[in-house]
């Protein structure tokens, strides 16, 4: 199983900065272990004008068998002497995805530690996968990829045999994508797309697979005139996660279009009825007591950390005591939409002076944040995997080090309140974690000793006397004190990974 990615190089970006986005060296061949074989890493060219990445996954169709995973095309067990024999050594599936998404899985999230806003950018890209199942054939593959940026689109069929041209073409392509996109973008893609062309998934599809087709689908796939087909595929036709998937990328369709508010989908549920007065949306409350205690702190430069699609840096540039205003999110496509709601492009040169927004990731160390009066993570922390909680705390507490900080999230114990939301579950299947208002307060007493800080705690909506607010907020200041800089345990090799950035 083999898939090559090349890019060419000028004289202000070599070639070799494919190295920094996919964080493996040029000079050097890489091994990894996946759930299924080994996966290699390793340059065939590496130069500033031309350099090609190869991913080589060696499959082991016994060990498939073994563990009891490969259920063959359409869930349905192979034949017994198919579970031995069969392409999945050399085919690109979806055990080539996970092989992406393990060896490859900063790129993935378009992190880029060495250069933190390289990973934004477009490259030229040229992608090849020799041996590609296509249930659909080449059509559906231009199908596929036709609308996602690519230039063009080579879907060749490969034939049953050479020296027999009368048998006809086999089930299989040659794939060759070119374009100029962002390499985050075509990663995901691939991740997406490569098991659904070819229709079968060889492990159980859980229902956390739909998490995963919508981080992975962010900025493509809502908007796709395949998204249909694409996400029956993905999901094994399992009907439940398909109906469930298609409810989720079509809130994100209409929040792209700017027909629908994504935060207040996300965080808030609408419980009253057509004869009640509407009460002032929670995302809206959260908004007004963030900017109360910005304008009580002073703070005139101010930092939006995790902005997403500009809600908050749109009110920020209403204000005028605020003098810069800077967004910083992952996605570059909700940057986008940000721009797109802020009307960048139309800004007088007073106002344009005082917004900008930046792509990068929170839980890296970037030298653009620091200096700032104030820093917001607004229903940010809860999207983030527990163990990248420290790196965040470094890169923003220790590194940026804002004289306030303002950090929100949804209180779990009153999830009870929302009848329309099932015992047990999250307010946003996004979110990897909720906590209570002990648990919240735990992290953010830690955090503040840890790093120089005292914490106020202030709540935000309906203070309900059992269970609290909807929404807790923490104020953080900055003290005299110099942050603890002895190395912490449990997040030493955070530091020196932020500390390398």
């Amino acid at each position: 199983m083999f898939l090559t990615i090349r890019t060419t190089g000028t004289a202000e970006r070599p070639a070799t900065d494919l190295g920094f986005l996919l964080h493996k060296h040029p000079d050097k061949a890489q091994s990894f272990t996946t759930a299924h074989g080994r996966a290699h890493v390793f340059y065939p060219e590496a130069s500033a004008e031309l350099c090609t990445a190869a991913l080589l996954l060696e499959v082991d169709p016994v060990a498939l068998v073994r563990r009891g995973k490969d259920k063959g095309r359409g869930g349905a067990p192979d034949a017994a002497l198919a579970q031995y024999v069969n392409d999945r050594p050399y085919a690109a599936s979806s055990l080539l995805s996970v092989a992406l998404s393990t060896v490859f899985r900063s790129a993935l999230r378009g992190d880029c530690q060495a250069r933190p806003g390289l990973a934004g950018q477009p490259m030229p890209l040229r992608i090849e996968v020799p041996a590609l199942p296509a249930r659909g054939g080449p059509d559906l593959v231009n199908a596929l990829f036709g609308p996602l940026g690519w230039t063009s689109v080579e879907a060749v069929p490969v034939p049953l045999d050479e020296e027999f041209p009368e048998w006809g073409d086999s089930r299989y392509v040659r794939l060759a994508l070119e374009g100029e996109l962002r390499l985050a973008d075509a990663l995901r893609q691939l991740y997406v797309l490569l098991p659904v062309l070819d229709d079968a998934k060889h492990y159980w599809v859980a229902p956390d697979e739909v998490d995963k087709l919508i981080r992975a689908g962010e900025g493509w796939l809502a908007d796709h005139p395949e998204r249909k087909l694409i996400t029956s595929r993905y999901l094994s036709r399992r009907w439940s996660l398909t109906r469930q998937a298609t409810e989720r990328l079509e809130l994100v369709r209409l929040a792209e279009a700017d027909l629908l508010d994504v935060e207040d989908v996300d965080n808030a549920v609408d419980e009253t009825t057509d004869t009640e007065e509407r009460p002032v949306p929670l995302a809206e409350q959260r908004r007004e007591a963030i900017l109360a205690v910005l304008r009580d702190s002073g703070a005139s430069r101010v930092l939006d950390l995790g902005c997403g699609q500009g809600q908050l840096v749109q009110a920020l540039l209403k204000d005028v005591r605020f003098t810069e205003i800077v967004g910083v999110d992952v996605s570059v496509r909700a940057l986008t939409i940000a721009a797109r709601r802020l009307r960048l492009d139309r800004l007088g040169e007073r106002q344009a002076g005082r917004v900008q927004l930046v792509q990068g990731a929170l839980t890296y160390t970037d030298k653009r944040l620091t200096g700032y009066d104030a820093a917001v993570l607004s229903e940010v922390v809860e999207h983030l995997d527990l163990p990248r909680l420290p790196a965040l705390e470094y890169a923003v507490f220790r590194a940026a080090r804002p004289a306030t900080v303002i950090v929100t999230t949804p209180n779990a114990e009153y999830n009870v309140r929302w009848e329309s939301l099932p015992a047990g579950h999250v307010r946003h299947g996004d979110h990897r974690f909720e906590w209570t208002r002990e648990e919240f307060r735990n992290w953010a007493d830690t955090v503040a000793e840890r790093a120089g800080y005292t914490v106020a705690y202030l709540p935000v909506g309906p203070d309900d006397p059992e269970v609290g607010p909807p929404t807790q907020m923490a104020v953080f200041t900055r003290t005299d004190t110099a942050p603890d800089t002895a190395p912490d345990t449990a997040n030493d090799s955070t530091e020196k990974e932020a500390k390398a950035a």
